[in-house]
């Protein structure tokens, strides 16, 4: 029997992704501005209790505000990108990265949401970055947001709720396309644009117990309109200022499945899904979805978007859809008795059938291609999966890190790329594996839970020396990237 090939059309863009919030470090540094990831501190927690890490309340923020630099807030140190780019950049380019995806902090370009005039040592970092890429031709993908707002968004402000904000990102926007255009074609609006609803905290600046005027349901539907419109915004502004740009949206892309043939747990699955897709559907038509029209309604919810809001939606559609795919979990109408399973921000019924890792979260190459196959069917847009990977715990044995289980991991989602693209028709541009070079997980804050080709020498407490060391995975993910996806053994 012949070997079965697979294939990836001529300048797929095969790269790495991170998140400012998670890498860079130097929060306080070249004046940049404190943000709510800042103020986010490291906590104990098992598996199960992921919900516990965005418990957050007006006591926390000023617990964190006055807390010193040396106090354990990882995100403030991060991997210290900010000094260590250029080392980090050249080991992308050794591995034949054709692009990287990574996240502009607002609070670095301007220290305070409000100010009237950038920040010029946070617009200098950027472009030295910018520059950097462009050495090793590497093609940016940048997301103008990425779970770092401004804490005074919080403070002096009621997060995304407040329609000042709108205007506020929309001014960073201009910067960022006037000032970086000349670099980078691809751009994102709001990183996993559908998070709102599962953390407000990190996706809109919203904490609960400052919204005791209104039900925070109806904070966070307006929160998140608004910020719908801020996108349509700067998708527009960006065609118009980088003329030959490609702007994205990105959703969580979560995949569920039946957990039996029952029609109401296919019923309770449908449901599901139609909330990860509700917002995206909205960048991509220009509108809302009569299906969500009718959940405002059924809440009893007063959503302010006026004529010309609904105007912006429609004249702000975006290019290409981008999103985060991890793993998968099943629905049923009713969960008594069944066993759980974490997953990426939110929990479900485990799959019997499927492996897991160690943070509980199951591991489905297929789903990521059923997921190709909905998403394109759904858009008929180009895709770009932006987010993929496993997070694990490496041991450094003799200066190494050997990571079969990460290797194994890449090679069976590349192999339902390739199926999806050739035998199913789907139109994907190109795959960036989420935390390509070790970094502080969103999702608990630890250090420990590794995804990179690239280790980081640094613990949950911020105690090492930073070293970056070549995992194996680095020389295997090489050797795809040279096969264009040929060359998976």
């Amino acid at each position: 029997m012949n070997k079965k090939e697979y294939v990836f059309p001529e300048g797929f863009l095969w790269g790495g992704a991170t998140a400012a919030n998670q890498c860079e470090g130097a929060w306080n540094v070249d004046g940049k501005g404190m943000t709510v990831e800042d103020c986010l501190p490291y906590r104990e927690v098992g598996v199960a209790d992921f919900t516990k890490q965005f418990a957050f309340s007006t006591k926390d923020i000023e617990e964190a505000l006055n807390a010193g630099p040396e106090a354990n807030y990882p995100k403030r140190r991060g991997i210290d990108f900010y000094h260590h780019y250029k080392e980090d950049i050249k080991m992308f380019a050794e591995m034949g990265y054709k692009v990287f995806r990574m996240s502009i902090a607002w609070s670095r370009i301007f220290t305070n949401p409000d100010d009237l005039e950038p920040n010029e040592k946070g617009i200098a970092f950027y472009e030295d970055m910018f520059k950097e890429l462009k050495k090793y031709n590497i093609e940016p993908l940048v997301t103008l947001s990425h779970y770092d707002p401004h804490i005074k968004l919080v403070t002096d402000y009621r997060g995304w709720y407040s329609r000042e904000v709108i205007d506020m990102f929309t001014k960073f926007a201009k910067v960022c396309f006037e000032r970086f255009g000349k670099y980078a074609k691809y751009w994102l609006t709001f990183n996993e644009v559908d998070a709102m609803l599962r953390h407000p905290l990190t996706s809109g600046a919203l904490v609960e117990d400052r919204f005791t005027d209104m039900p925070f349901e109806q904070a966070i539907y307006q929160a998140m309109h608004n910020q719908l419109v801020a996108s349509a915004k700067a998708v527009k502004m960006c065609h118009e200022i980088v003329p030959e740009s490609q702007v994205g949206c990105m959703l969580t892309k979560l995949c569920f499945y039946p957990f039996t043939c029952k029609p109401e747990d296919n019923l309770a699955n449908q449901k599901r899904m139609r909330d990860i897709y509700k917002y995206c559907d909205i960048q991509v038509f220009g509108e809302y979805p009569k299906y969500l029209l009718k959940e405002i309604e059924r809440k009893g919810l007063d959503i302010y978007k006026p004529e010309e809001d609904l105007k912006i939606l429609k004249e702000g559609t975006v290019d290409f859809v981008s999103f985060s795919y991890y793993m998968t979990s099943c629905m049923a109408m009713k969960t008594e008795g069944l066993d759980m399973a974490p997953g990426n921000t939110v929990n479900g019924v485990k799959n019997p059938y499927l492996p897991s890792s160690e943070w509980g979260w199951q591991t489905d190459p297929t789903g990521l291609r059923i997921s190709l196959v909905e998403l394109y069917d759904r858009y008929r847009k180009p895709l770009f999966i932006v987010e993929n990977g496993l997070g694990a715990k490496d041991v450094v044995k003799d200066g190494k890190v050997h990571d079969p289980y990460r290797i194994e991991y890449l090679r069976e989602h590349v192999k339902a790329m390739s199926d999806a693209i050739n035998e199913d028709g789907v139109d994907l541009w190109g795959y960036t594996w989420w935390g390509c070079i070790d970094l502080v997980s969103e999702s608990t804050r630890q250090m420990s839970k590794r995804y990179g080709f690239i280790y980081v020498d640094v613990d949950d407490y911020g105690n090492g020396s930073y070293e970056r060391i070549k995992k194996d995975s680095f020389y295997y993910y090489k050797q795809v990237i040279e096969s264009n996806g040929k060359d998976l053994d």
